[in-house]
């Protein structure tokens, strides 16, 4: 099973994540659909890109040509049926049933050669394949925020997935310039599974008034970590964030190491989502 035979992508959800596998599977040189039922979803992915091309424009790490090429080979659409492509990465909610019934709906409207991808970061890849007919040609395939920037993608093969699937995804990462990771399949996997106790104890450590959200930070960012857990989880979505850690205690059946935060669930009650919408544990005026 070779690359080569890899043409057109689509990418299914046009929120922050969708955004960046968009955008550098175009640079890349793949056609690439961009999927959203959300038209409003479309529109600002676009505007997003295009700035995130204009700044590398600024960098000198593209040119006005590249710019020009990448957006010739995207596509935005609210139109499903047209979803015909020779692999489909999907970046939607953290949803099991949501998910299961996008993929059951993508196979019937594709043939046999097209691979199914997830960019889940906590669902097990064998529960969503679960839905398919093929379950053999299902991967996951995790990219990290910013998806256009961060190296890192995971490869998760499912208990049905090809071994030849996930070499082919595997050499897709690289031909996009990524850094991949062959895991097996597990809740979280292994970055989230590994990042996830960053957050829950530093979520902990906050709700015990040990130390407020900015020290703990400041503590964390002075011992070497790039971003605090307060930070890192305004950057990724508090809402993302919040989801996942509930989709790893179920998961893990309540472990309590993995215990959601109360302060976390009212953050996302009250729309604190983070970078995206202006305000998390931090603020972020316009």
């Amino acid at each position: 099973m070779s690359l080569d035979r890899i043409k057109k992508i689509g990418v299914v959800g046009a929120g922050t994540m969708g955004q960046g596998i968009a955008q550098i599977c175009a640079m890349a040189g793949f056609d690439v659909i961009l999927y959203d039922i959300k038209k409003e979803l479309l529109t600002s992915a676009e505007k997003i890109i295009i700035k995130n091309l204009d700044k590398g424009i600024e960098k000198g790490k593209l040119t006005i040509e590249s710019k020009d090429l990448a957006l010739s080979h995207l596509t935005l659409t609210d139109d499903f049926p047209g979803l015909k492509c020779d692999l489909i990465i999907e970046a939607i909610v953290e949803d099991l049933v949501i998910k299961k019934d996008l993929f059951a709906r993508l196979e019937q409207i594709n043939d046999d050669s097209t691979i199914l991808a997830s960019n889940t970061s906590s669902i097990p890849i064998t529960r969503i394949g679960a839905a398919l007919d093929n379950p053999k040609r299902f991967v996951g395939m995790h990219f990290f925020n910013p998806a256009h920037i961060m190296k890192l993608v995971e490869v998760i093969s499912g208990a049905e997935t090809s071994p030849q699937v996930a070499k082919l995804v595997h050499d897709l990462a690289v031909r996009l310039n990524k850094v991949p990771v062959m895991a097996k399949d597990a809740p979280g996997f292994i970055v989230n599974r590994v990042a996830r106790n960053y957050y829950v104890e530093g979520l902990k450590i906050l709700e015990e008034k040990v130390a407020d959200h900015e020290g703990i930070d400041r503590l964390l960012e002075s011992s070497g970590f790039r971003m605090g857990p307060f930070r890192l989880m305004d950057l990724i979505g508090v809402d993302t964030n919040f989801s996942v850690t509930t989709s790893m205690f179920d998961a893990f059946y309540q472990d309590p190491k993995f215990r959601p935060s109360r302060i976390q669930r009212q953050k996302v009650d009250a729309g604190h989502h983070g970078r995206k919408s202006g305000r998390g544990f931090y603020e972020y005026p316009d």
